[in-house]
């Protein structure tokens, strides 16, 4: 039987937890990721040889892409947080996000907090248990790429709680007794966000610098470093990184049109860095069934509001990005980007034209204008729309502002941006600090007294 654990952890008792088939080969990522679940074995004996260790780093994925984290849950509280998305259904935890009042008994953030714990559990697993195995086929190769990976996702996953709540409770090892992680107190938000770069740190020797769209590599690493020294305001570091990946053209590139990463089945692009698989099947992204109105088999639960569908039909402004965007058979808008039946739709957590936006930021920071203005206009070459003209700091910053809100418009990026750029005020009307970050999820102070609230709830 299943128990949660203390800070949103479950605990499987003599039952694993879902893992993913055997079939594996390192030249494929489709076939690493397209595999059907096997039955469940002992948790005692999860990672004992070079298949249970490839079944485990694919549990990592696995949690990382469930419908609570990068299927649906998490993204919904970047883009719900923010200007662009209107609410259609019944469900009133929705508008909280959209009103940027969130209860601590929202059950989106209890559903997301426990499914990023539980991804942070698989990924400890991994770390701990993959460099005790003795088994020839399991090589040094292999030991360090599967912990690196593991790293990698724990970093992103820290990264996540540390944005969107705050200091969090750092668990860094196995959760084995349901009393485990009983007593353990939150971090600070620094603190949270160094465990991120200690992470990161540690993935990034032990991956290799190959290029791969569904799997964490180097170049992985790089991607979210950029976004880590960005949120940090650390300006050349961010600089630095985004160029890392940029600069290997041969491997990221903004593809045109804009639609031609995520239209026409398309995968794996050139635009892509880091995207989940989903196989439709077995593995299936929820996403869409949020974003797609009745006679496509959706609930269009939530959909563009006015502002953004005006924003992105402007050919000036949104140019080709209007893809994103389309109309059903009662001519209502919709959201585009999740469309594909069966549910096979990957999910975008980093994307080239977000490194090129990074970069500009970053150099804007640093007044450098001319180069933080050409990667501006390289996204805006992109979408079909006129190179912009900013000619102050204070401009080019504004643009990118502006041109993070269309390109990742139904991403989870908005509400971060606005929180991380202190203008939070400004843009949304959020007066009250204390709104900057979410609850902890009530269900979790409940379980353990040592939690604390965030102030204002």
């Amino acid at each position: 039987m299943q128990t949660v654990l203390t800070n949103g952890i479950k605990y499987i008792h003599k039952k694993t937890l879902p893992v993913w088939g055997l079939a594996f080969l390192l030249s494929s990522c489709d076939s690493f990721l397209d595999v059907k679940p096997k039955e469940s074995i002992s948790d005692a004996v999860t990672i004992v040889d070079r298949t249970s260790a490839e079944t485990a780093i694919r549990g990592v994925y696995s949690a990382l892409a469930s419908g609570d984290y990068y299927g649906t849950s998490f993204q919904s509280i970047g883009y719900l947080s923010g200007d662009n998305i209107q609410w259609t259904g019944s469900q009133s935890q929705v508008q909280e996000f959209i009103n940027k009042k969130v209860n601590a008994d929202n059950s989106t953030i209890s559903g997301a907090w426990i499914a990023i714990y539980r991804t942070i559990n698989r990924a400890n697993n991994v770390i701990e248990k993959v460099s005790t195995v003795t088994d020839p086929q399991l090589t040094q190769a292999l030991k360090n790429q599967y912990i690196g990976e593991a790293y990698f996702i724990r970093a992103l996953a820290y990264f996540d709680l540390a944005r969107t709540w705050g200091g969090v409770p750092l668990i860094t090892k196995p959760t084995v007794n349901p009393t485990d992680n009983v007593g353990i107190a939150r971090s600070s938000q620094a603190e949270t966000y160094a465990q991120v770069l200690k992470d990161l740190e540690a993935a990034e020797p032990l991956l290799p610098a190959t290029t791969d769209r569904y799997r964490a590599t180097r170049k992985t690493v790089w991607a979210l470093r950029a976004r880590y020294h960005l949120y940090q305001k650390e300006w050349a570091k961010a600089e630095e990184y985004a160029e890392k990946v940029i600069t290997d053209a041969a491997n990221y590139k903004l593809t045109k049109p804009f639609s031609a990463f995520f239209a026409n089945d398309a995968r794996g692009t050139t635009e892509s860095i880091f995207e989940l698989f989903y196989n439709g099947t077995t593995e299936v992204n929820s996403h869409r069934g949020q974003w797609q109105p009745q006679t496509n088999g959706g609930t269009r639960q939530w959909a563009p509001n006015d502002a953004l569908v005006a924003l992105l039909n402007n050919p000036a402004v949104g140019g080709t990005r209007s893809s994103l965007v389309a109309k059903d058979n009662q001519n209502r808008w919709y959201g585009n980007l999740y469309y594909r039946n069966p549910a096979s739709d990957p999910s975008y957590i980093l994307r080239t034209a977000e490194l090129y936006l990074i970069r500009a930021e970053a150099r804007a920071q640093q007044d450098k204008l001319a180069t933080g203005l050409a990667d501006l206009n390289a996204v805006r070459d992109r979408a079909g729309i006129a190179a912009a003209t900013a000619a102050t700091k204070e401009e080019l910053l504004l643009a990118v502002e502006n041109e993070r809100r269309l390109e990742f418009a139904l991403e989870p990026h908005r509400w971060f941006d606005i929180v991380r750029t202190g203008r939070a005020a400004a843009v949304f009307g959020v007066t009250d600090p204390n709104r900057l970050l979410l609850p902890i999820p009530v269900q979790q102070l409940l379980s353990d007294k040592s939690l604390t609230q965030n102030p204002g709830y």
